[in-house]
């Protein structure tokens, strides 16, 4: 199994803006691809895909927590060059990013709490990751690499 993920859970309800996941992802036996999410104080209030719309509602309906993120990370594996929809493979692609829908990981002190761990995957080769008031991953590169 590669490894190569940093990953963390967010403060739940601080989450804020929209995000455009550009590869394609399987979820609940169907493929789905262009899902745009935008986020107020932590929760889903406006989505799309592209492809399998109607399996993403299903997915952001499940319970109270589907509509909140439980896991921000970033893809470290630049061996890895093609998603293959196997999450255990494609979210460690090197340069990109990807976020979880659902539960939390109680050992990232998360607590959101629901049935499902729903992760979707962003290319980074473009934008960048903020924390507080420092630019720390920007255009698929960690703020060392320089």
């Amino acid at each position: 199994m590669p490894d190569g993920e940093i990953f963390t859970a967010p403060i739940e309800d601080t989450v804020e803006g929209s995000i455009y996941f550009d590869i394609p992802f399987m979820e609940q036996g169907k493929v789905i691809e262009g899902v745009r999410l935008t986020f107020e104080k932590g929760e889903v209030v406006d989505f799309s895909a592209e492809k399998s719309e109607v399996t993403l509602k299903t997915i952001l309906e499940t319970d109270e927590g589907s509509r909140r993120l439980g896991e921000m990370a970033i893809g470290m594996n630049r061996g890895i060059k093609q998603y293959t929809l196997n999450m255990l493979f494609d979210e460690k692609i090197g340069d990109t990013i990807h976020c979880a829908l659902g539960r939390a990981y109680p050992d990232c002190n998360g607590t959101n709490q629901s049935a499902i761990h729903v992760d979707m995957i962003k290319t980074m080769l473009e934008g960048e990751i903020i924390a507080g008031d420092e630019t720390i991953y920007s255009k698929g590169k960690f703020f060392y690499e320089k």
